[in-house]
């Protein structure tokens, strides 16, 4: 069983705590895990091979762009473009819904792993921070998420 890689975008840690929610209850499942609280390009990239899985949480941050701790990442993701056809992925986009950016960076995550080859395993989920209960909603999304591993 591959471990599979979390990606953390957060600003406040409201998503990094969910995404230590996340990686608790895969590891419960019997997956092993490997958060990346700043994830490193090259490293993931390096990393890559059939059994690769990520699962990034995304935190959108003032007009819709990635949360600090993983700018860096989508930026040069963004002007790399390398081959994702070894990776599966699933996404879970944070957002406040009073914001008309809502869910942007996630959603752009998920589009940009598509268009890059890798393999979306289920839809991605959108979190509204100012009306979802995070935990609850995650986890369920999770369940199936690790059905189609």
């Amino acid at each position: 069983m591959a471990a599979i890689d979390i990606l953390v975008a957060t600003t406040s840690g409201n998503t990094e705590y969910l995404a230590d929610q996340l990686a608790n209850q895969l590891q419960q499942a019997g997956h092993s895990t490997n958060m990346h609280y700043e994830p490193d390009y090259s490293n993931l990239i390096e990393a890559l091979n059939p059994n690769s899985v990520w699962l990034c949480c995304v935190a959108s941050h003032g007009a819709g762009d990635y949360a600090d701790s993983m700018l860096d990442f989508a930026e040069e993701l963004h002007q790399h473009k390398p081959s994702l056809t070894r990776l599966k992925y699933g996404v879970i986009a944070v957002g406040d819904s009073c914001y008309d950016t809502y869910c942007a960076a996630g959603r752009d995550c998920d589009a940009m792993l598509a268009i890059l080859g890798a393999k979306r395993l289920i839809t991605h989920l959108e979190i509204d921070m100012s009306q979802d209960d995070p935990d609850e909603k995650s986890s369920t999304w999770l369940e199936t998420f690790i059905k189609s591993l």
